[in-house]
């Protein structure tokens, strides 16, 4: 089960966050979303889905640095971005 929460309804009873899989946590006065509460029996698929979408970030960013390592180095003299990207592939 699901629901949303304000700040303060849980810090008044913090336990009703018990009977629920996951709680939106909202800012009830501007109506923005502040977080979100994850039950136990979901911490671990939560971290794992989280922790691969952190590397794909970082490896999309990495991947696009890459492309101007060997042009600041001048590794690659006069070679177009294609060409770097299939010899630093291989």
């Amino acid at each position: 089960m699901t629901t949303r929460f304000g700040v303060r309804e849980i810090t008044r009873n913090f336990n009703i966050l018990e009977n629920y899989d996951y709680v939106e946590i909202e800012d009830k006065k501007t109506h923005t979303l502040k977080g979100l509460f994850v039950s136990a029996e979901l911490l671990e698929d939560v971290k794992t889905f989280l922790d691969k979408k952190i590397k794909a970030k970082k490896r999309q960013e990495l991947d696009e640095m890459m492309q101007f390592v060997g042009m600041v180095n001048g590794d690659f003299g006069e070679q177009k971005a294609q060409d770097i990207k299939s010899e630093k592939i291989v």
